[in-house]
């Protein structure tokens, strides 16, 4: 099989211009775990980089993502993505998307134990995956994905990634949105990678925690006005002359 029979089976390749080597990408729609996450404020799926952009602005893009989905099933996919990816030093598994099944995921293994010299690197926010850890090749580094901005690392797990608001250690925005020689992702030795919050989701999200700040400081200001309000109604117990009532011993 050469690369142009590889590439009919499995699809192309892609090439993201911040990244030092290829990727794959299937339709991040079809993500079992983040099509959950999406619905829920907060959470670092409520604004998916891979749901706009160009990967909804040209049709080709979501064809051929669904194309790969479809590939996966193929009989010869782990032979077809070892002949396209063999001779690249670094991989990286979905830049949109996630592993759909126990099936795929051991396809992935095997494509990554057959391509040795090259490093992968797999982000996913599928925790049942952590309990497949110990079959996964060395030169493969899974990173679970924390699931709200904010919150911190799984420490169950070896190498993981979060999405902060202050802080992040990815220098990609700093220095033209690329790796440049940063191989972090890449590196099993570096425990967490953290990456800045997309600037527009950051916004709303900033909005949004203003926003249940206030509602916050109403509820306690609110709190406060009926706790003023409980000696005064005791009072007017102990002296129902106020109200016009009895007055006597």
């Amino acid at each position: 099989m050469n690369k142009k029979e590889a590439k009919e089976i499995t699809g192309s390749l892609t090439q993201t211009s911040k990244m030092p080597g290829k990727s794959y990408s299937l339709p991040a729609w079809e993500c079992k775990t983040g099509s959950k996450l999406r619905k829920i404020k907060g959470s670092v799926c409520a604004s998916c980089y891979a749901l706009k952009g160009n990967y909804t602005r040209y049709k080709a893009i979501k064809t051929a993502q669904y194309n790969r989905l479809e590939a996966i099933r193929h009989p010869y996919w782990v032979h077809a993505m070892i002949i396209q990816i063999k001779g690249q030093k670094y991989f990286r598994w979905h830049d949109a998307g996630d592993v759909q099944d126990l099936k795929h995921l051991l396809k992935i293994f095997k494509v990554c134990q057959l391509t040795p010299e090259t490093k992968h690197w797999m982000p996913t926010r599928e925790a049942w995956i952590h309990k497949y850890l110990n079959k996964k090749p060395v030169n493969l580094v899974v990173r679970f994905s924390s699931h709200m901005v904010d919150f911190p690392p799984m420490a169950a797990w070896p190498t993981t990634s979060t999405v902060v608001t202050t802080g992040a250690s990815c220098p990609a925005p700093k220095q033209g949105n690329a790796c440049q020689d940063c191989r972090a992702c890449w590196d099993p030795e570096t425990k967490n990678v953290s990456y800045g919050i997309h600037w527009n989701f950051f916004q709303k999200y900033k909005l949004q925690a203003t926003g249940d700040k206030l509602q916050a400081t109403g509820d306690k200001l609110q709190a406060t006005g009926y706790k003023h309000q409980a000696p005064s109604d005791k009072l007017q117990a102990s002296h129902p002359s106020a109200t016009g009532g009895w007055v006597g011993p």
